[in-house]
């Protein structure tokens, strides 16, 4: 039997379509518009049926047994357990005092519009996101310009400038659409300190130095504006602050800033001549931008390269989405007055987006440890690790080590599950049908089918959240006894319906496609225009324009103990076989001898004695981990690449033991988890 739903292994949300027989998951492709020979394999999907029926997966809700571990329980049992914590919080500390922290796992989507309702219509606004170490940051970034995150339409391009990002490890359709429109003649520049793939391919690669992005893209803008590449018709009738962003620019010339960020000045000059002069050309930007102090302004600076250059909401440029009508599930106004989230340091970030809510996790171990603004005492982790993938984990441990009452909806045992006092077993992806919120960004919405019977007794987020709900007396807030009434509910005002969806596998859409709409609407900004300059940010005390009080000042972490920590230490690649932390327990994704190592660029190797497969211990002012070394030019030299993810593993290889949470962007709350200085020394073995 074939049935048609969505992968949600990973954050690409790719299409496929599934074989089954007499119920058993048999095998999946990816649904892609290319012929065979130029379709990426993905390593997950293939390995989709040993991730399912992993002997290592959750299948039994589990309760804390004193210092036996842990013992089998129903679902009734588990979820009276939780319903009574929650209640006892609210009635004892305030129902602030309770947090919902979600994760990346699998299911990232219509999970989060539940958890967010349950929790308001509870009294708390406590449900947190990990959106100020990715893309949520960055999509703030943009709508603070122009209203909205774009879509770059590759496919259609001419020139293609990929910042920050690989999709080649990330996001298999879109890596296929760069790569036709290069068969097809469209230029590539390539914004990367690490050679990938597609960086060895560009036409022109910029290897910048780490946590500098901000620079080259304000270098770049000064070169547009002083040598007329710009769109004057467009800058003139719809941006403001040109003159604020002229003047901002005047102070990052390329032949000041080009030394500071490792770059030739005369190869961004081509850079910059290439990607102005071609249309239409767009801007694929990731991760890369993300997890720096200077993300939101670097961020904003490469979206004004998007408005200068006209590649705004036209045919192969970067596209405006045209979000789907549908109900807003989360409740928002059930939060009592008065009572603040824990993120209220940060309030135009929880506020941009009707759907996104509060985004900085950091806040969370901020409030168990220090009690500021007010002490969280229950904690549920849904679909999340922090104890490997948090910033300074050793303090993420105390402040779990700190609750009162901790819950884990997962897969699979984790370090972070393994601190709970209830976990919860969640289903697949491919045992759970659900909405997924990156189609209700723009069309074509497609339906996330229930492909096979959970395994066990592992249930779905949805239902998991909606049995929940009832103990806790939100019945009427939670009427729905399937996924399909829920998403007809949201649904409704797009007119869609689940039964439409499974009649058109590959997708309804909502409305036509439509370019330049802000000729009718103008953009979802206060001014309606491009805002350049931004009274909003003025207001609250923040920076109008990028950069316009030049950069900051040691934007990486522990630069002040440069003479002591001499490396510049990034965070490794995300491997195409895993998505975050998860999926390391499987054997077939498993690769042991490339998996876990720290890239070391030849020539510091030659300084420092190391050869490849030497055990190394990596230092920062945090603590120490060991991994063996791996030499390779993929990095500059001065540059130190580390394997991120591997803390389930072994802890020996947590990263996150050695990265810093204690200084962040004042806007969005993103630490300087990606780049630190550090130091290595060679020892004699794994254990030494």
């Amino acid at each position: 039997m074939k049935t048609h739903s969505i992968c949600r292994l990973c954050s690409a949300c790719c299409p496929i379509e599934v074989e089954t027989e007499q119920g058993k998951w048999i095998s999946a492709r990816r649904k892609s518009p290319f012929p065979a020979e130029y379709q990426l394999v993905c390593p997950k999907l293939a390995a989709a049926a040993d991730i399912i029926y992993s002997p290592l997966r959750l299948t039994k809700p589990l309760i804390k047994d004193g210092n036996r571990g842990f013992r089998e329980a129903s679902w009734d049992q588990a979820l009276d357990v939780v319903a009574q914590r929650l209640l006892f919080c609210k009635e004892e500390y305030g129902a602030q005092s309770v947090c919902w922290l979600r994760g990346m796992a699998a299911d990232w989507g219509a999970p989060w519009d539940y958890a967010n309702r349950l929790m308001n219509a509870f009294g708390s606004p406590n449900t947190i996101g990990n959106g100020s170490i990715c893309f949520v940051g960055r999509d703030f970034a943009h709508t603070t310009v122009y209203g909205a995150m774009t879509m770059p339409q590759a496919m259609q391009a001419q020139c293609i400038l990929i910042w920050g990002k690989n999709d080649r490890d990330t996001a298999p359709g879109a890596a296929e659409a760069i790569l036709h429109a290069r068969r097809n003649g469209a230029k590539l520049i390539v914004v990367d300190p690490v050679k990938t793939g597609f960086a060895e391919a560009a036409d022109i690669w910029l290897q910048i130095k780490p946590a500098h992005d901000g620079l080259l893209a304000m270098a770049m803008i000064h070169e547009i504006i002083t040598h007329d590449f710009y769109d004057k018709d467009f800058v003139k009738e719809w941006t403001v602050g040109f003159e604020a962003l002229k003047q901002s620019a005047a102070q990052f010339p390329i032949e000041k800033v080009a030394a500071d960020i490792w770059l030739d000045p005369e190869l961004i000059r081509k850079a910059v001549r290439l990607y102005a002069s071609s249309k239409p050309a767009c801007i694929v930007d990731g991760n890369g931008l993300d997890m720096q102090l200077e993300s939101f302004d670097a961020t904003r600076a490469v979206a004004m390269l998007r408005v200068l250059t006209g590649n705004l909401d036209v045919s192969g440029g970067d596209f405006i989405p045209q979000t789907v009508p549908n109900r807003n599930l989360q409740l928002r106004n059930r939060i009592p007055e008065g009572v603040k989230p824990i993120t209220a340091d940060y309030p135009l970030f929880n506020g941009f987006h009707p759907n996104w809510g509060h985004q900085v996790q950091s806040c969370v171990i901020d409030a168990i440890l220090d009690e500021k603004p007010y002490p969280i005492k229950t904690l549920i982790i849904q679909s999340g690790n922090p104890l490997v993938t948090f910033m300074d984990t050793d303090r993420v441990g105390k402040a779990l080590e700190k609750l009162d009452f901790l819950v884990v909806n997962d897969l699979f045992m984790t370090r972070t599950a393994a601190m709970a006092d209830v976990i919860l077993p969640a289903a697949s992806c491919f045992e759970n049908t659900q909405l997924d919120r990156a189609f209700l960004r723009n069309s074509p919405v497609r339906i996330q089918e229930q492909v096979i019977a959970p395994i066990g007794e592992s249930r779905p987020n949805w239902q998991i959240t909606f049995d929940l709900a009832r103990r806790l007396g939100l019945e009427r807030e939670f009427p729905w006894q399937t996924a399909e009434e829920a998403i007809d509910y949201q649904l409704e005002p797009a007119g869609i319906t689940v039964a439409m969806l499974r009649e058109k596998p590959d997708g309804i859409i909502a409305e036509p496609v439509q370019y330049q709409k802000y000729h009718n609407h103008g953009f979802q900004t206060p001014s309606g225009k491009v805002e350049l300059y931004s009274e909003q940010l003025k207001n609250h005390g923040y920076d109008p324009v990028p950069y316009i009080n030049g950069p900051l000042q040691a934007p990486i972490s522990f630069m002040d103990e440069a003479d002591r920590y001499p490396l510049l230490g990034i965070s490794g690649a995300r491997n195409n076989r895993f998505t975050n932390s998860q999926y390391r327990v499987i054997p077939t994704l498993l690769q042991k001898e490339t998996d876990y190592a720290v890239d070391i660029h030849p020539t510091d190797a030659v300084k420092y004695g190391i050869v490849s497969g030497d055990w190394i211990k990596v230092e920062t002012p945090r603590g120490a981990i060991r991994m063996q070394a791996r030499i390779s030019d993929v990095i500059h030299s001065g540059v130190i690449r580390i394997a991120w993810g591997w803390g389930d593993h072994n802890p020996d290889y947590s990263l996150n033991r050695i990265t810093d949470d204690d200084r962040r962007n004042p806007v969005i709350g993103t630490s300087s988890g990606r780049n630190f200085m550090c130091r290595i020394e060679k020892v004699l073995c794994k254990a030494d």
